[in-house]
């Protein structure tokens, strides 16, 4: 499996929608040649032009029943990486490389899951599917595409949690707030009106915002946050802008629904008083997971943890993942696989390999189990 894992980290797969972005086709090849050599059959999904998700089934002793597995294929830019990032290396039990944590090394344990039930004849109680899907990390065009007329009983998204079962994570909501003034000559700034000013205003206007959202917390999750990542105004200095813009990121809690937050927020600008602003529509929207633990695959999921000797309590995670759009499908959804967060995305990305092979346990037992 770590070689498995080692040959998919050599494939760039940066998303194509950011710098050096190519498409994940390499990677579906990749897929489709596992399961070719095992005998397990795939399908393509067409996402996008040149971008598809591969969906690889076992059946099951009950058909009516179906577990889904999850991973995404692509990975972010390599931009700020201090190592060769297509050149896996494994060192102190280790491997090393972009993709490696962040989800190659999920993708790789349920590849190797799947070859697990087929190779020893074990036929699993429900249907499996593993769909390894395409632009997870920048608008979840594949998932998206996964969820149409999608039916399951499960699912289980391969993210790194560090071998915990999350059940409950952030959503998010992003959008852009611009400010309006009036342009006029540095020397005679009284002509203008200063679109930076009356941004100051809203700025510190979000920031009581964001102190407000300590007042409620969620057992998993904490607070939900609010952070202005961007801005942008002004020609040049000797300029009175007349324009400027922010965009911003806030995470939500279950229970808040992003339509009914930003609805609420625009509201709110609207009374800042002798300001001229205006919110674009979200550019990003992401709703919370919440899936109870009273489901089956929350139940499952900690029997078979426990009984692996792991760490059985339920976590959340304040990132956002695939799994928040099954769910919505009425899809019971969990967050589970090796690594941790903070090595996505990283200058230095790796996975630690103990896990990977604790990941592969893990997922040839629910899916023995699952019924």
């Amino acid at each position: 499996m770590i070689k498995t894992l080692s040959e998919l980290v050599a494939i760039n797969s940066i998303n194509a929608a950011f710098p050096g972005g190519v498409t994940e086709e390499a990677v579906a090849q990749y897929v489709e040649c596992f399961f070719a050599r095992r005998g397990i059959e795939t399908r393509r999904q067409d996402v996008m032009p040149g971008r598809s998700n591969v969906i690889a089934w076992l059946p099951g002793r009950n058909p009516e029943r179906r577990i889904i597995l999850e991973a995404h294929m692509d990975t972010v830019s390599t931009a700020g990486m201090t190592i060769p990032p297509f050149v896996p290396e494994v060192r102190d039990g280790r491997l090393y490389g972009r993709g490696s944590c962040d989800t190659k090394a999920g993708l790789a344990a349920m590849m190797h899951a799947l070859a697990y039930l087929k190779e020893h004849a074990i036929t699993p109680p429900c249907e499996v599917w593993l769909a390894a899907v395409v632009d997870e990390e920048f608008s979840f065009g594949g998932v998206a595409k996964l969820c149409e007329g999608l039916r399951a009983d499960a699912a289980i998204i391969a993210e790194p949690t560090e071998l915990r079962a999350v059940v409950a994570s952030k959503g998010v909501l992003r959008w852009k707030i611009r400010t309006d003034g009036k342009a006029s000559h540095s020397s005679k700034p009284h002509l203008g009106v200063n679109a930076i000013n009356h941004m100051a205003r809203v700025l510190l206007w979000l920031e009581r915002e964001a102190d407000l959202l300590a007042r409620s917390t969620h057992p998993l999750l904490g607070r939900g946050t609010l952070s202005v990542g961007l801005i942008r105004g002004g020609e040049q200095v000797n300029f009175v802008p007349d324009a400027c813009e922010i965009s911003i990121d806030r995470r939500l809690l279950p229970g808040e629904d992003p339509h009914q937050v930003w609805t609420a927020y625009g509201e709110r600008l609207a009374m800042i008083p002798e300001i001229e602003a205006r919110m674009d529509p979200p550019m990003l929207v992401d709703f919370p997971l919440q899936t109870s633990t009273n489901e089956a695959v929350v139940q499952v999921a900690q029997q078979v943890l426990s009984g692996l000797g792991l760490n059985a309590e339920i976590a959340g995670v304040p990132f956002g993942s695939d799994a928040s759009k099954l769910s919505r499908q009425g899809i019971p959804s969990i967050i589970f696989g090796p690594g941790s967060i903070d090595r996505a995305h990283a200058a230095v990305e790796y996975v630690e390999c103990d896990q990977v092979l604790s990941a592969l346990s893990f997922y040839v037992d629910f899916l023995r189990r699952f019924e």
